[in-house]
């Protein structure tokens, strides 16, 4: 255990006490009415301009996880590692062109979330459900792996008692982070995360740009940094070569080699890409934004963000130069701010990391517990719930998904709680025919879209359930890649993201599905949008009347 430094421990403190001070103070920002709705609760009144939105959509994509876990993964070596950099680059122009339509058309019939919308357009409950329990499951994980980055901060820091201290003592601190993060946030809702998002922001660009300024003056340059990581994985690869070529150890480097390395790195970033603004959390950002136009704006600028990520992921490396040795590669970069930086600016470094966790898991559950409410509670077991019960729903809901991903951090062995989140980017791609092609055209028949999604998501499960951690032939969901097999039959050697395979295998069921449906009549329901509804802006609702003039919002 580390000792704790008072000067650290005191920055963090002082920081983290700004960030619940404002929590609770973000009930009264930019307030319009009482917090008695989704529309104010859940969505701040979609009224976040661009500038909000710019901190609050960043601060829902680069989480405290991000912080942890990209470095991490290039100072343990991995070569598909810096993946995550590309397939920020590649996710903004598809979200520039498919994401206005889906604020358009949920401000037009007052959706709140994903599968309001797609209960609307294919006139399935079923459906509906899907769409919401896929995104409820895919969001567990992920809260709980802010709590796993929160973690490794207050390990380091030396907080908790060490190995050896009881669960009470050790867990004490994590405990009363959350309770502070699901009373604020129960008492603002989505304001809380999008004020708490300016700290968050600002004290991490300023601990990266410092970091990548300062460390590289210690350590001998960036030239020396990466030949002393070279060094690291040639020595590691000659020393296990036997390991590596049994399949029992992963060979190390920077750069993915030719053939399956690249197919892997590739899938990843494009499925990745994909999958990203398919989560709840981020839909529930963007819907917070006043007019279609912010949303375009920000696919501009929101870049800005993949540039600190290669800057982050580079930190990873430096760990390596600085002769950082942990055996859990997420304590890499809080060590690394221990050792390298002043206690003041560690103190800093901690507390961005642990604000990177609250802004995401603030607004997971707040997108979690809006599916409950609208496509469960409402759906099925209160169809004539009224607005002010509707946000007491999520407000409880909230706290449930908080403490729900406590637990399971908790309980659960942590290696296990991360392998087990790639499946999240597996689950949530499986809802993207009904969303994304569905904000173009109905001809995807329900049932088909039903199916698909069920064969997509029994598939991506199986795969990744199949896949054996590294060196432990006997364990389970060990990754997100493996050769190219479909139920058995073996095609390729090539490393192919699960999730990209599980969505092919979706869309083709989807458009067989459809053709046998419509080959015998089966209905496709009614559809409540209208072509106007995926146009229209915020204060230029004439757009949908000219083409529909009785159409009025309904609720779901």
């Amino acid at each position: 255990m580390n000792d704790v430094d008072p000067v650290a421990l005191t920055v963090f403190l002082f920081f983290f006490l700004l960030v619940t001070v404002l929590g609770f103070l973000a009930a009264r920002w930019r307030k319009v009415g009482e917090l008695d709705s989704l529309d104010e609760w859940g969505l701040g009144g979609r009224s976040f301009g661009t500038f909000v939105a710019w901190f609050l959509i960043g601060g829902d994509i680069y989480t405290a996880y991000t912080f942890i876990a990209v470095p991490a993964t290039l100072y343990a070596g991995s070569v598909t590692g810096f993946f995550a950099v590309p397939y920020t680059i590649i996710l903004y122009p598809i979200i520039f062109i498919f994401l206005p339509r889906l604020w358009s058309v949920s401000h037009r019939r007052s959706y709140v979330t994903p599968a309001d919308f797609v209960q609307g357009r294919f006139d399935s409950k079923t459906l509906s459900l899907a769409i919401a329990f896929t995104g409820i499951l895919a969001t567990l994980p992920y809260i709980a792996l802010q709590l796993v980055g929160i973690q490794a901060v207050l390990d380091v820091m030396g907080l908790g008692g060490g190995d050896d201290a009881s669960w009470f003592r050790k867990d004490l601190p994590l405990f009363i982070a959350f309770a502070l993060l699901a009373a604020y946030t129960y008492s603002s809702g989505l304001r809380a995360p999008a004020l708490i998002a300016f700290v968050k922001d600002t004290l991490i660009y300023l601990v990266i740009i410092v970091a990548v300024i300062y460390l590289p003056t210690q350590l001998g340059g960036w030239s020396g940094i990466f030949e002393s990581a070279e060094k690291a994985f040639s020595s590691f690869n000659s020393d296990n070569a036997d390991a590596i070529a049994a399949g029992e150890a992963s060979a190390k480097g920077l750069i993915p080699g030719m053939g399956v390395s690249q197919w892997a790195y590739a899938s990843l970033s494009l499925g990745s890409a994909l999958a990203l603004f398919m989560y709840p959390h981020s839909v529930t950002a963007v819907l917070s934004t006043k007019n279609r136009n912010i949303i375009r704006r920000n696919a501009a600028l929101l870049p800005a963000y993949s540039f600190l990520l290669g800057l982050l992921a580079l930190l990873g490396i430096a760990a390596i130069a600085a002769g950082i040795q942990v055996k859990n590669p997420q304590l890499a970069i809080p060590q690394l701010f221990e050792q390298e930086f002043s206690p003041w600016f560690a103190g800093v470094a901690f507390a961005a990391i642990a604000i990177g966790a609250f802004v995401p898991a603030a607004i997971m559950s707040i997108a979690a517990a809006n599916l409950w409410t609208r496509n469960i509670y409402k759906a099925y077991i209160n169809p004539d719930a009224t607005d002010a019960q509707e946000s007491q729903q999520s407000k409880i809901a909230s706290l449930l998904v908080k403490f729900g991903a406590l637990v399971f951090v908790l309980a659960l062995p942590k290696d296990f709680a991360i392998n087990l989140q790639l499946l999240g980017g597996i689950w949530i791609l499986q809802t993207l025919p009904s969303i994304v092609i569905g904000l173009y055209t109905r001809w995807l028949h329900r049932y088909a879209l039903l199916a698909g999604w069920a064969v997509g998501m029994v598939w991506g499960t199986i795969a990744a359930y199949n896949k054996p951690v590294v060196g432990k032939p006997d364990s389970h969901f060990g990754g997100s890649v493996g050769p190219l097999e479909v139920f058995g039959v073996h095609i390729s050697e090539n490393l192919i993201y699960f999730g990209i395979t599980a969505l092919v295998l979706n869309l083709l069921v989807a458009v067989v599905g459809t053709v046998v449906c419509q080959a015998f009549g089966v209905g496709a329901g009614t559809d409540e949008t209208r072509p106007g509804d995926y146009l229209v802006d915020a204060g230029d609702p004439h757009v949908a009347d000219v083409l529909d003039p009785i159409a009025t919002p309904k609720r779901v």
